[in-house]
């Protein structure tokens, strides 16, 4: 009698509300089950300490934590997709580490010496479903950008917005109601009509935002600005000073956006810098130059620990804005920051802008 392949069971690293679109791939082209990844937390962190070296970054220590979570609720095949940086890298380390503790499983890394490769994705998928199907995939993956597109736009206008809504909360449950709903559309008009009524919902949503209100511009490392957990709530803590946050980075600019997008930032900031610099440290210093000239209160710079692209545009983008007069916060993250040091820095923060402003 033939033994019983184990049925395969399939999980991701958690980064912010993107689950969402990844589990609606995933479980639309692939015949398997797909694990509920759980939400990053205390235990996830430590776990990835633990077993990660030492001056890797944090989002490496974030994700294999997640990781190893997802194959203690009975994962066996983990897709990985990091890239941009020496993060593109990682998932031969993880992979090994993961298997160096005797957890038995299939590893899909979907980048490729750190860049994105078609074929490759294929045959890796084909891996996980024999019966995968490139022309489903292809109509359900165009789904997913346009998911991932109106995320972002509807996101923008909630950072810029939810510090003055009049009902606590209204932004955030109005939000998560819309995403749920994502997980159950068809097709690209399904998925329209309920981005129009739930955004449309949300624009009605009643909010006191006087017209000198500060403005707050928030760039950094991808996955520290991306992930709540890892900044420690940075957008709601500033959001409770009645602050408008603007924040670039998003999946579906890094996705479709990015290449075109870098190359301008360069070109608009040359007079600081002539060549990318990796991740988005270039970026990030054409949108210093941007916030500055386009009078924003402030400016706030995040990056986990041991980022080493953004450790050479932080002292870039200081000039700019002592040239500039804008005031600027660095925070660097990692496993021991201290959240209420960050409550206190953004309580000073916040005074020094408001005395400047007025």
């Amino acid at each position: 009698m033939l033994e019983q392949k184990p049925e395969k069971i399939v999980a991701f690293p958690q980064m912010g509300n993107y689950d969402v679109p990844a589990k609606y791939l995933l479980s639309n082209i692939l015949n398997i089950k797909i694990i509920d990844i759980p939400k990053i937390t205390n235990k996830t962190i430590e776990l990835g300490v633990r077993y990660s070296p030492e001056f890797v970054c944090t989002p490496f220590k974030y994700t294999i934590g997640t990781l190893i979570e997802a194959l203690d609720m009975g994962a066996n095949v983990l897709v990985q997709a990091g890239g941009g940086c020496r993060y593109g890298y990682y998932s031969e380390l993880q992979e090994q580490i993961l298997k160096d503790l005797g957890y038995d499983f299939i590893f899909i890394n979907l980048m490729s010496k750190g860049k994105k490769s078609l074929k490759k994705i294929i045959n890796e998928l084909k891996i996980i479903d024999s019966n995968f199907n490139i022309i489903k995939s292809l109509y359900y993956l165009t789904i997913t950008i346009k998911m991932v597109k109106y995320m972002d736009r509807v996101d923008d206008y909630i950072r810029e917005n939810i510090g003055f809504e009049v009902e606590e909360n209204s932004f955030i449950r109005l939000n998560e109601e819309m995403l749920n709903s994502f997980k159950t559309v068809k097709t690209n008009v399904g998925l329209y009509l309920k981005y129009k009524y739930y955004f449309k919902k949300i624009k009605k949503i009643k909010v006191k935002k006087p017209l000198n209100h500060l403005k707050i511009g928030l760039i950094g490392e991808l996955y520290t600005l991306m992930e709540p957990f890892s900044n420690y709530e940075l957008e709601r803590e500033l959001a409770s000073y009645r602050m408008s946050i603007k924040r670039y980075t998003n999946v579906y600019y890094l996705l479709f956006q990015k290449k075109r997008k870098s190359k301008k930032y360069v070109r608009y900031a040359n007079e600081y810098i002539k060549y990318k610099m990796g991740a988005d440290a270039a970026d990030n210093i054409g949108r210093t130059k941007y916030l500055c000239k386009h009078n924003y209160d402030g400016i706030i710079h995040i990056k986990s620990t041991f980022c080493t692209p953004e450790i050479g545009a932080m002292p870039i983008i200081n000039k700019i804005c002592q040239e500039y007069k804008t005031p600027l916060l660095f925070f660097s993250f990692d496993s021991n920051t201290s959240e209420v040091g960050i409550k206190t820095r953004i309580e000073a923060f916040y005074d020094m802008i408001e005395g400047k402003s007025k």
